[in-house]
């Protein structure tokens, strides 16, 4: 039986995001986004929108974890993804993988929302 074994919930200025993106390009996108998640973001109309989303999904993951980002860990062993339907999940590598499983969590369940100013996002981490 799923049981929530953790809960996470962030929200971040887009126009932050933007910046990051225009004063460090590539080199933030690729250390932040794996290739998937910026292929995601820079196919939609609101590409910084949905990058601001996905951080702060990343950010809703960690907490849901029980943990920060620490030394280590990479912002791409989280992956957000968009399935079709509607549906957004964390799928996660490396030590965040390593910590979900030693708490049991078998999946990460993500809401993403975002305006021109502000992208939030929740996490929960299920298991059993």
């Amino acid at each position: 039986m799923n049981q929530l074994l953790g809960l996470g919930t962030d929200i971040i200025e887009c126009l932050r995001i933007r910046r990051m993106i225009e004063k460090h390009s590539e080199s933030f996108l690729l250390r932040v986004y794996t290739p998937s998640e910026i292929h995601q973001c820079q196919e939609r109309r609101h590409s910084t929108e949905h990058f601001a989303a996905f951080w702060a999904a990343k950010e809703a993951v960690f907490k849901a974890l029980g943990t920060r980002w620490r030394k280590g860990m990479n912002w791409t062993d989280i992956e957000i993804q968009l399935r079709p339907g509607g549906e957004t999940v964390a799928e996660l590598r490396g030590l965040a993988r390593e910590l979900g499983a030693a708490k049991g969590i078998r999946e990460v369940r993500v809401t993403i929302a975002y305006c021109r100013a502000y992208a939030t996002a929740h996490a929960l981490a299920m298991g059993d």
